[in-house]
């Protein structure tokens, strides 16, 4: 658990949760979105574009572009726009936009 990517001082932070993505076990803070906890935990890429097949990620942060979708508990969701939830299960990779 590590909170070197996070702003640590002058706000005040939720409890540690855990979820998980892809079968691995990721730690956030309560209030953080899906796409901020990733980021903070290492993982950029989300998914794959459905023409060229690179790598998309949380791109605008505020639910306008939809390149952080995700599937959180079997629904499609925008990581950016989902608080994540203790014992959360996402799958990244598994959304296209067409």
């Amino acid at each position: 658990m590590s909170d070197a990517l996070r702003i640590v001082g002058g706000a005040e932070r939720g409890e540690f949760i855990r979820f998980t993505v892809d079968g691995r076990s990721v730690t956030a803070r309560a209030g953080e979105t899906v796409a901020a906890a990733l980021l903070a935990a290492g993982q950029r890429q989300l998914r794959t574009s459905p023409r060229r097949g690179e790598a998309r990620g949380a791109l605008c942060f505020m639910g306008i572009c939809q390149e952080c979708l995700v599937i959180a508990d079997g629904m499609p969701v925008q990581a950016c726009l989902e608080a994540a939830r203790e014992g959360m299960v996402v799958r990244t990779g598994g959304v296209r936009i067409t």
